[in-house]
């Protein structure tokens, strides 16, 4: 049988730990959400190029999305390259 003076240890014990654990989950305060960060906290993006709008706008058009969506504009900006980089005579 346990005694009163270990069971008050046991307690003691066990609530040190539970204040541990709930005092760790409020110190630390959460993350911004990437849409609400100003602007100059945000990675500057590259400017979009010609090819690139025009092959998502014939992706818009199709409804393409998700990896087919992907596929084509990976096609289609390297076909754009290529017609750029080899003019037809």
């Amino acid at each position: 049988m346990m005694t009163i003076s270990s069971r008050v240890a046991a307690t003691a014990i066990a609530s040190l730990f539970l204040i541990g654990s709930a005092s760790a989950q409020t110190a630390a305060p959460a993350p911004a959400p990437a849409s609400k960060m100003a602007p100059a906290e945000k990675k500057a993006e590259k400017p979009r190029t010609a090819a690139s709008l025009e092959c998502s706008k014939e992706a818009d058009t199709k409804s393409l999305h998700g990896k087919d969506r992907k596929k084509f504009m990976s096609e289609c900006k390297k076909a754009a390259k290529d017609a750029t980089a080899k003019p037809k005579t």
